[in-house]
């Protein structure tokens, strides 16, 4: 199907939330990022990655739309180098040109994390400094934001809509719809690289201290915040806006 979506010149005049879901419920992951692209316009939209086990394919698909929407990828201090190493890789190989590395405020680690081990007595006040307030900070500038939210990867994430009201902003889930097969069809078909993590048995990829290995039969999310019943860092749990 073609999407269409009105074109607008100011957030104040965004389209409902509810219209645009009902519009593109059914549309491609594809047609949702080009139906976003014409609601607020290149300057007014940014794509959120983490540059994860399954980001490539987001990024594949919005790079085929348009490789200069920007990308904001939140540097929380605690990646694993090999995500660093395929933030760089994922950029060279898909041309994108706008990647917006976001760190945390050093004022806030200085006050909340001085030793560093605020993963460990408050993971949620740790997500926050280094995740949620840098998010806030910089999609400021931003109408409508994209993220790689599916509801196959289950808990919070299982009934998520294709578009969502985020407060000020529109929120794009275009792989809502996507399965895990086909996941893998665009990973092939594009023959894209994968997170170098993934063939040592991490299945999600978050912060180093945060995350661990998977085993056969688990959810792909099971090795995030292992033994807690944390299951979100909060970008998505609150509206950001």
């Amino acid at each position: 199907m073609n999407a269409i979506a009105p074109q607008v010149s100011s957030a104040s005049a965004l389209p409902p939330a509810e219209e645009l879901d009902r519009a593109l419920r059914d549309a491609s992951p594809a047609e949702i990022i080009a139906a976003a692209l014409r609601t607020v316009g290149r300057d007014k939209l940014a794509l959120v990655s983490s540059f994860g086990t399954e980001s490539a394919t987001l990024l594949k698909v919005m790079a085929d739309v348009d490789p200069a929407i920007p990308v904001i990828f939140l540097d929380t201090g605690w990646l694993f180098e090999e995500t660093l190493a395929y933030r760089d890789e994922l950029v060279a190989t898909l041309g994108l040109k706008d990647v917006r590395s976001i760190k945390p405020a050093e004022e806030a680690l200085s006050r909340d994390d001085p030793d560093r081990d605020l993963w460990f007595s408050d993971p949620d006040a740790c997500c926050r400094i280094r995740k949620v307030e840098p998010l806030a900070r910089a999609l400021k500038p931003f109408s409508a934001w994209i993220n790689g939210r599916k509801r196959f990867q289950g808990s919070a994430r299982a009934d998520i809509p294709v578009v969502e009201d985020d407060g000020a902003r529109l929120k794009f889930n275009p792989f809502a719809n996507v399965s895990h097969e086909e996941i893998e069809a665009i990973f092939t078909r594009a023959r894209l690289p994968r997170h170098p993590l993934v063939a040592s048995g991490f299945l999600s990829v978050g912060c180093m201290p945060c995350t661990s290995r998977t085993t056969e039969g688990e959810d792909a999310r099971a090795g995030r915040w292992r033994g807690r019943t944390k299951t979100e860092c909060g970008i998505h749990t609150m509206k950001i806006s």
